[in-house]
């Protein structure tokens, strides 16, 4: 309200409401962009319980929030999710209880996978190339961990969840790693957190972990982009600590997911997932107990029945002991005769035996000696016979090779006299004496026709006696300085022309 005492300025402009503002900037909106079709990807997509969506639209440079009514999106070709991009038809208006404005969407047809989910995509194939999501890399989770390390933002709900139930299922020793689970640095700070709990070292001062959880509670896929980041997903696979990830709702679905030990729905499964219920193993280990007594019991008492039945069939301790007592005396008796029968036979037989004279003994052994000599003299004498008769083999072979020696190097000679005439026979050099000569082409090759010189080419001729004399071919004959071709098989030379001169000889 104005003030009654002041009087308005004729050129200020009026005082608005908030509301009638507002109004204004509605109905100056609706009328400027009644119908707009626009491209974009969605993100942060909900459905409320009245059926209404609701949503972000944005490209690489702008955001715009996006509605449908439940009217519209009962008729809507597509299913919207996070990561779609679509192109949407409708209207811009403005919510005023928040000043914002927002596009009423009408209808929705897609225009292709968007951007975020085509790089994570990409992302996934690289690294699943890589092996990086192998099952055989993946580890056990100890049964009871001593210390679990836990990866997560310290003022979230999160790591609330976590503790209590920890301390529900059964109490443990928990570090936290406080990091920033979205935005600028989040990916860097969440692959230094493991890799610090990694390197940190058995018996220290601070506990090694058994067990590790990155957990982070659910977002858009913008808000869990730092989970899909490479430098996070290539510290998880690294750890050597089994890892357990808690990212988003049961639906989302990140990277580290794929590179984990295990992938817990919620950061509270993670939890029970990494410890069992401390009251259902004390009532599982009274059980097995209770039950172990009660075999036991029952073991004996079959072993002891048992025992008692074999006992009434076996005699008496002390019957046993006198046969054998009795046994023992017998022979005891009969040991002392024995051994005196033993050494009154041994003595018998040793003065029976006769031991022979040592020079009886002597006498045989100087026989044997005499007959080896004797074999041995005619061995010797017959070997002597052997050597002077292949002597004399040696002898007569070596006069007979003397003999013919003569005849076979003059045989061998003839032979070779006639090989070096027949060469000299199929040397041109003869022809060279009958006044021919040799022509050569510059590669040095025999030139045998006309037809495969050409003008200007330079040729080597051959004499008998002055050697070698070089020249210049002035004019082509034969067929125009190509060379002849091969003549057909089968077919008979040409007869020469009347009047020419064939007396000339073959060079060869």
């Amino acid at each position: 309200m104005t003030d009654q005492a002041t009087l308005p300025n004729a050129n200020e402009p009026p005082i608005l409401s908030v509301s009638e503002l507002s109004g204004a900037v509605k109905r100056i909106v609706e009328d400027q962009f009644g119908f707009v079709r626009m491209r974009g990807e969605i993100s942060g997509f909900k459905r409320a319980a009245s059926g209404h969506m609701y949503m972000t639209l944005k490209d690489a440079d702008a955001a715009i929030d996006g509605v449908c009514w439940r009217g519209s999106a009962a008729k809507l070709d597509i299913q919207p999710e996070d990561g779609l991009e679509v192109i949407v038809s409708g209207r811009v208006t403005t919510y005023p209880s928040r000043s914002k404005y927002q596009f009423v969407i009408e209808r929705m047809e897609l225009a292709g996978e968007g951007a975020l989910l085509r790089m994570i995509e990409e992302r996934r194939k690289k690294l699943a190339a890589e092996g990086l999501f192998d099952e055989g890399r993946k580890r056990a989770l100890p049964f009871l961990p001593e210390v679990i390390g836990v990866v997560t933002s310290p003022t979230g709900a999160v790591i609330r969840d976590i503790l209590h139930r920890l301390a529900d299922r059964f109490p443990r020793h928990v570090l936290i790693w406080p990091v920033l689970v979205q935005g600028q640095g989040a990916a860097e700070q969440v692959a230094a957190a493991i890799a610090g709990f990694n390197a940190i070292r058995p018996g220290g001062a601070v506990p090694r972990p058994d067990l590790l959880i990155v957990a982070r509670g659910g977002g858009s896929l913008e808000d869990l982009m730092a989970f899909n980041e490479e430098v996070v997903v290539r510290a998880a696979a690294a750890s050597e600590i089994p890892l357990i990830s808690a990212v988003g709702h049961e639906t989302d679905t990140t990277l580290i997911d794929f590179a984990s030990d295990r992938r817990a729905p919620t950061p509270t499964a993670a939890a029970e997932i990494a410890v069992p219920v401390r009251a259902d193993l004390i009532a599982q280990m009274s059980d097995n107990g209770a039950r172990l007594t009660g075999a036991i019991t029952r073991h004996l008492r079959e072993r002891g029945q048992q025992v008692a039945g074999l006992a009434r069939g076996l005699p008496r301790p002390r019957q046993l002991l006198e046969t054998a007592s009795q046994r023992t005396d017998d022979l005891a008796e009969r040991l002392a005769p024995a051994m005196l029968r033993f050494l009154s036979d041994a003595t018998r037989r040793v003065r029976e035996e006769r031991l022979p004279k040592p020079a009886t003994y002597l006498q045989q052994k100087a026989h044997g000696l005499s007959v080896l000599d004797g074999r041995l003299v005619s061995t010797r004498a017959a070997l002597h016979r052997e050597i002077t008769n292949g002597a004399g083999a040696v002898m007569a072979y070596g006069k007979r090779l003397e003999a013919v020696r003569p005849r076979i190097v003059e045989s061998r000679a003839d032979r070779l006299a006639a090989i070096a005439k027949l060469l000299e026979s199929y040397s041109h050099k003869d022809v060279l004496e009958r006044g021919f000569g040799m022509v050569r082409d510059a590669a040095g090759l025999p030139v045998t026709a006309a037809g495969a010189l050409s003008s200007g080419d330079a040729i080597d001729l051959t004499f008998r006696d002055d050697g070698h004399v070089g020249a210049i071919v002035t004019e082509s004959g034969g067929s125009g300085g190509k060379k002849p071709a091969r003549k057909a098989a089968g077919k008979k030379k040409p007869a020469p022309a009347r009047g020419t001169d064939t007396t000339q000889g073959r060079l060869l």
